[in-house]
């Protein structure tokens, strides 16, 4: 099993990164057109990916629940760069919550705010909360879903995390409700040799705006750790 896995898992780096370069180039091109077509080449990356860990690392998917959308706010637990890749697959073009960091990289920082991705600032004040509010909605007014990483980082399979301070303020100036998703990409994906298995999301059930800090946290902690 340990050869197999190595052997895939080094078909899938030199498949999948090549691919990458190709569609990253596509990427500035198609950024020339519009964001149309930039948010076609992403998906098509995307689903790219979702195709390579199937086909090279026999990983397969599983979705508890109904997919969600419209004016929602889906916070999903992060193990793995699986759920990260995966998200405009599983999601219809979410708008995404990203570390502000990622979106200073010169030229991936520009294609990922014409895609829809929002930067975190997890240090500033109101200002920059005001800021991603402002561009969240904006996305919501084109009728997209939004997403979010509420732990705010990649955490092992089995380990709990506390949900970071900013998205509750998210939660609270948005004033939408959240579907909270648990995946267990960690044990499959999380590290250099992948192992073939299934990796399966969890929609938990929705909960309503409106609700108390420490409520809404608490909620989302226990729903998103529902594999864990």
């Amino acid at each position: 099993m340990g050869v197999i896995s190595l052997v895939r898992s080094a078909l899938f780096y030199v498949v999948f990164y090549l691919g990458s370069v190709f569609l990253v180039l596509s990427a500035l091109v198609a950024f020339a057109l519009g964001h149309e077509a930039l948010r076609r080449v992403c998906d098509g990356w995307s689903n790219y990916h979702r195709l390579c860990t199937r086909v090279l690392l026999g990983i397969r998917v599983r979705i508890e629940g109904q997919i969600p959308s419209g004016r929602v706010l889906v916070a999903m637990r992060h193990e793995s760069f699986f759920e990260a890749i995966d998200l405009p697959t599983v999601l219809y073009r979410p708008g995404v919550f990203a570390k502000i960091e990622l979106m200073r990289i010169p030229v991936w920082g520009r294609l990922g705010s014409a895609y829809g991705l929002v930067g975190v600032e997890r240090e500033s004040g109101a200002k920059a909360l005001r800021a991603m509010v402002a561009a969240a909605r904006r996305l919501q007014g084109e009728g997209r879903i939004l997403a979010i990483f509420p732990e705010g980082t990649r955490v092992p399979h089995g380990k709990a995390a506390p949900i970071q301070s900013g998205f509750s303020g998210l939660y609270k100036l948005l004033g939408c409700p959240v579907v909270p998703v648990a995946v267990d990409s960690g044990p499959l994906y999380h590290r250099w040799i992948k192992r073939s298995g299934t990796v399966t999301y969890r929609i938990g059930e929705t909960i309503p705006p409106g609700l108390p800090r420490g409520e809404v946290e608490e909620r989302v902690a226990a729903a998103i750790q529902a594999l864990n």
